[in-house]
């Protein structure tokens, strides 16, 4: 059985959706330390360019993955943050795996050697989701910040290129 969605990349046509979804995994808890989705134009000038993408279903978006730069110095101009969120209603349907591949291809053509993300370690499905796509934990870090008042842990999780370096 084929996909039923198509990735491509993601457009300034895409924000509302792209937010829509960012909001409801915020509102899940388990997803960010984030408690409100930013306007489209700091989620736009937060992420790289070449590196985020959508998967759509005709013109609804499934779902997004988007990377940063983890640092402005330049020994770390191979390394980047991403974040994958997938529509409550896609889930299941390969979508993040996708997204993520997308993102893998894009950051070892310009030459990015890691990809790295921090996970709540609740989050168990984003956990399997990166571990299926080569990512590895490579540390705890312990009550890293607060969240709705608790303090939170994340997994940091990283993939290095097999190709790059």
């Amino acid at each position: 059985m084929g996909a039923e969605y198509v990735v491509g990349p993601m457009a300034a046509d895409h924000a509302e959706q792209v937010l829509a979804i960012y909001r409801s995994g915020i509102d899940e808890g388990d997803a960010t330390f984030e408690t409100a989705a930013p306007t489209w134009e700091a989620f736009d000038a937060g992420r790289l360019p070449g590196h985020r993408f959508v998967a759509l279903d005709g013109t609804r978006v499934l779902g997004w993955v988007a990377a940063s730069a983890v640092s402005d110095r330049c020994v770390y101009a191979g390394v980047v943050e991403h974040s994958v969120y997938v529509h409550p209603e896609a889930r299941g349907r390969g979508v993040a795996g996708a997204l993520l591949r997308a993102l893998i291809e894009s950051t070892e053509a310009a030459g990015i050697w890691t990809v790295q993300s921090g996970v709540f370690p609740e989050n168990a499905a984003s956990l399997a989701l990166h571990e299926r796509a080569g990512f590895r934990v490579i540390g705890r870090r312990e009550r890293v910040g607060r969240h709705h008042g608790r303090w939170r842990d994340t997994l940091l999780l990283e993939r290095r290129s097999r190709i790059v370096g």
